[in-house]
């Protein structure tokens, strides 16, 4: 029985040591919290079936499908599809009460969705990824709060925070998961994913995502009555407990190895502008778990809502169609394609985008010498 101990504590060592790898917990997880880290990530993995509650409709069969590169828990190639309609005076309407369309569909064509033909508005979005959600969670709302500029800067840089009401709580809170903050808590951003990318509900959301579908088709699609997601006799957790347990105590991705012109970079970075939006840290409040008490958190991010001009013209939670969160840049080599669409290939790309509240920061970059462009884009590329 020692040696049984002692071989799981030197497991448990190794794991955490290399805790810097993409996909690792954060470093100083206790055992229990591994444990939970494991499972967490084992049913993040798990590929669902229409007999565990896949469908009627869905983009993929797992979380890994969508959260792949460089690891569990980051990014992938695929995209979701949003569409609604803006009239003449600007209103957008959400067809049929929803704007996501799921591309798959449970009993071959009986139930697959389709985008309503006055849909005038359609776009596409790539996962966003999840190392650090952790510590995201754990910023306050006031320390968000802090970074508003209701009137704006002398660059005309607004910004400001999402305030949505939590699912999970029941309670009002600033918004930071999603392209849209949308949501504050990863147990609601885990509810909601797995009913909008699988459709498998729960007691949070425990209505089927299927707009224009009618109830004979839902009959004939959806094998498992619903809430389909519920707590396990074992653990006596669900699903999407696990989802927010892995999310919670995944590392972030460290910074890559410092080149000589990375310092030179990252100056230019904030001289420019950038750093308005793209905050270089935020702090986490105080907490009883060590791993999150006020802690550094170098997410380059504000996760305020700006206008940047790239926005995909979807109005969802408290964000209007022209309105995206700040992306947290930690992790971006790590990271293709660039923007909520997946449209721009590189960096340099991504920054000539960027228009509206971002133009004068874009002009002052493409105003840059050549050698002075380099430096900053090699910044980018290290974190």
């Amino acid at each position: 029985m020692i040696k049984v101990e002692v071989r799981l504590a030197l497991l448990f060592a190794a794991f955490v040591a290399f805790a810097a790898e993409p996909g690792a917990p954060l470093p100083g997880v206790t055992s229990a919290q591994l444990e939970l880290f494991r499972l967490g990530q084992e049913d993040f993995n798990e590929v669902e079936t229409a007999q565990e509650g896949l469908g009627p409709v869905f983009n993929g069969t797992s979380c890994g499908q969508c959260h792949s590169v460089p690891a569990i828990g980051g990014i992938a190639t695929m995209t979701e599809v949003r569409a609604g309609h803006v009239d003449a005076d600007g209103k957008f309407t959400a067809l049929n009460g929803e704007t996501l369309f799921s591309v798959f569909s449970i009993g071959k064509h009986e139930c697959q969705i389709q985008i309503p033909r006055e849909a005038n508005v359609i776009a596409r979005r790539v996962p966003t990824p999840l190392f650090g959600a952790g510590l995201i969670e754990a910023i306050p709302d006031a320390a968000i709060l802090a970074l508003e500029k209701p009137v704006g800067n002398a660059d005309g840089v607004k910004g400001r925070a999402s305030r949505v009401t939590d699912i999970a709580t029941r309670q009002p809170r600033i918004g930071r998961f999603g392209w849209k903050a949308q949501h504050a808590t990863l147990l609601a951003f885990s509810a909601d994913a797995y009913r909008n990318e699988m459709g498998i509900t729960s007691d949070l959301f425990p209505d089927e995502l299927s707009p224009g579908l009618t109830a004979r088709q839902l009959k004939l699609c959806d094998l498992k009555p619903d809430p389909e997601d519920v707590r396990s006799r074992v653990t006596g957790l669900r699903a999407i407990d696990n989802f927010e347990n892995f999310m919670k105590f995944l590392a972030p991705l460290d910074r890559g190895a410092a080149g000589p012109d990375d310092d030179a970079g990252e100056r230019l970075f904030a001289a420019v502008g950038c750093a308005a939006c793209h905050v270089p840290s935020m702090t986490t409040g105080p907490s009883a778990n060590p791993l999150f008490d006020r802690k550094r958190v170098n997410l380059y991010s504000d996760l305020l809502l700006h206008d940047v001009g790239t926005g995909d013209g979807i109005e969802q939670a408290d964000a209007s169609g022209d309105e995206m969160r700040t992306p947290p840049l930690w992790g971006l080599r790590f990271r293709r394609p660039l923007l909520h669409d997946g449209s721009a290939a590189t960096a340099l790309e991504a920054i000539r985008r960027h228009g509206a509240e971002a133009e004068a920061a874009r002009s002052r970059f493409l105003a840059l010498e050549p050698v002075e462009q380099g430096n900053l884009l090699a910044f980018l590329g290290s974190l």
